[in-house]
């Protein structure tokens, strides 16, 4: 095993590098792809809504 770990905590902290990757790119995907739909006019601009008294 990599520096002496034990398989036990080698999985564990391979489990977790997993864990955060994958919610880190999918973090980044979500926000890029709201970005572009935002860039490319194809999401609706909700206007300020004045009411009138």
């Amino acid at each position: 095993m990599p520096t002496g770990m034990s398989w036990a905590t080698y999985l564990k902290m391979f489990a977790a590098s997993l864990l955060t990757m994958c919610a880190g790119t999918e973090v980044v995907h979500r926000c890029t792809g709201e970005l572009k739909t935002e860039l490319l006019g194809l999401k609706k601009r909700q206007e300020p809504q004045i009411s009138q008294q």
